[in-house]
């Protein structure tokens, strides 16, 4: 197999915690892309899906075979604990790919769609076909899978791909690079390190799709780059997502899953619930009912929670100064920490915390914290409730907790976001029948399972016609006989 260019490997970490990497070589990028489109031409854009499935196979075989150094490139990253590093980077990944690998066959069958009336004698078919050179351009908040879930669907749909990992997570961006380098030829898929020189030198490419996942700052920035060459862009973003608790609702059961949704990966989730959204006089019960979740979780005390090898770390020492940052600010605006609060910069520590009577302008309710830092808002009735949902961008997810359908159907129908759980936060997305994605400022497109394969497929309409078309009795000249058949086809086909 021949190897995917790669830069060359990370330097020690920067001043401000971000790995340093050697600046874009655009001449080799280019020559990637000319393999990769002449692979494409001549080899994946008429393959079949036994053809696709074998790659899917090879790649599956590497997650597993390197599901040690996966751990272990995490572990350096970020301190991120093994178990969890299973539960949401390698199962997930292993997931997709064997749902790919059992239903690829039933996706890529041209769809028959009926033809109408007036168009008798022909029939219409939706073809699914590969788009081509593929971006995809990865994120270090699950630096693993959310390269990885892409890469599984660019494949099924027929493309090549070339990715970006994240600067911000070197030792598992260098994993992924030795595992594409073992699996794939060059033609089929390649892994380009580097940092934000990188993105923006591959992005000046004409890509037949860009798949990118980070921030909505970024991806306004890659939407531009892509309209030079009028590449179709998926955008999985994040922004702030929030979760309802409605009147009556157990807040036991509530305050165990937002705390383990807010917790997990240090609250560095696109989808984790970002603030918090109360009944009047509940706040109390809820927080005391949260540390015991923090407790059940990772220990009694400050102490047994830091040191606790399950609870990972901010990714670097940007991240974690702007989120100690806004709950610095929040506290001198008012705000109170009502649990937790410990920070610790030697170690990008940042302690599960709440806060309570966060004021509007704080910019903790601004920016999306990814942090595992929640504000507790309260409010008079549900109405109140869904307008301050309303008055921020639409967030890649909702989480309303309760038992009135009511109340809940409510919610559900007067809010917009990419997705929602009812009872549950971030496990919708483990779902591959339902599509995940957000929605303007959360993000454009969806995937995973069918929905990815559909993101990088080119849905091509087909229209044969039979020996005879009616159409051919309306051809000028437009006789009383064509003017008789255009009535007709009017009256009873149209």
């Amino acid at each position: 197999m021949s190897s995917t260019a790669t830069q060359s490997t990370a330097t020690a970490p920067t001043s401000a915690g971000v790995t340093a990497f050697p600046s874009a070589n655009p001449k080799e990028m280019q020559r990637v892309f000319d393999v990769q489109k002449r692979h494409f031409h001549q080899v994946l854009k008429v393959s079949k899906a036994n053809d696709r499935i074998k790659l899917l196979k090879k790649l599956l075989a590497s997650v597993e075979r390197l599901t040690p150094e996966i751990k272990a490139a995490l572990q350096k990253d970020f301190r991120k604990a093994p178990h969890e590093t299973d539960l949401t980077e390698i199962m997930p990944s292993v997931a997709e790919l064997k749902d790919a690998i059992r239903h690829l066959k039933s996706w890529m069958k041209p769809e028959r769609v009926k033809t109408p009336v007036s168009l008798f004698g022909a029939t219409s078919t939706v073809v699914y076909e590969p788009k081509g050179v593929t971006l995809i351009i990865a994120p270090w908040n699950y630096p693993f899978y959310l390269a990885i879930a892409p890469l599984t669907a660019a494949i099924a749909a027929g493309n090549t791909a070339i990715i970006k990992p994240s600067e911000f997570t070197p030792e598992t961006s260098k994993l992924l690079s030795k595992l594409v380098k073992e699996t794939f030829q060059e033609g089929e898929v390649a892994v380009f390190e580097g940092d934000h020189t990188v993105s923006t030198a591959l992005m000046e490419l004409p890509f037949d799709h860009i798949f990118f996942t980070g921030s909505t700052h970024v991806g306004k920035i890659v939407m531009a780059a892509a309209a030079k060459n009028l590449s179709t862009v998926t955008l999985e973003l994040g922004g702030k997502s929030p979760a309802i608790v409605v009147p009556g609702a157990n807040l036991k059961k509530a305050a165990k899953k937002l705390v383990w949704g807010k917790i997990m990966n240090a609250g560095q989730t696109c989808v984790a619930p970002d603030y918090l959204l109360l009944p009047e006089g509940k706040t109390e019960e809820f927080v005391k009912h949260a540390k015991d979740a923090v407790k059940s979780y990772y220990g009694d005390s400050a102490a047994d929670i830091k040191s606790n090898k399950d609870f990972c770390r901010l990714v670097n020492q940007r991240n974690f100064q702007r989120v100690s940052g806004y709950i610095h600010e929040a506290v001198e605006k008012g705000g109170k920490i009502v649990m937790g609060g410990e920070t610790d910069s030697s170690e990008n520590y940042i302690e599960p915390t709440l806060i309570a009577n966060i004021p509007d302008n704080a910019r903790i309710m601004e920016d999306e914290i990814f942090g595992p830092v929640m504000p507790i808002l309260t409010y008079k009735n549900l109405d109140e409730a869904v307008e301050k949902v309303l008055s921020k961008p639409k967030p890649l997810a909702l989480y309303v907790f309760g038992s009135d359908s009511k109340a809940i159907n409510k919610v559900l129908k007067e809010t917009s976001s990419g997705g929602a759980a009812v009872n549950d936060v971030i496990i919708h997305l483990a779902n591959p029948n339902l599509p995940f994605g957000g929605i303007n400022h959360s993000g454009h497109g969806s995937y995973h399972g069918w929905w990815g394969f559909k993101t990088f497929s080119h849905e091509k309409s087909v229209f044969k016609q039979a020996a005879f078309s009616s159409i051919e009795m309306l051809y000028p000249p437009y006789t009383g006989f064509v003017d008789r058949m255009i009535q007709l086809t009017k009256k009873f086909f149209v």
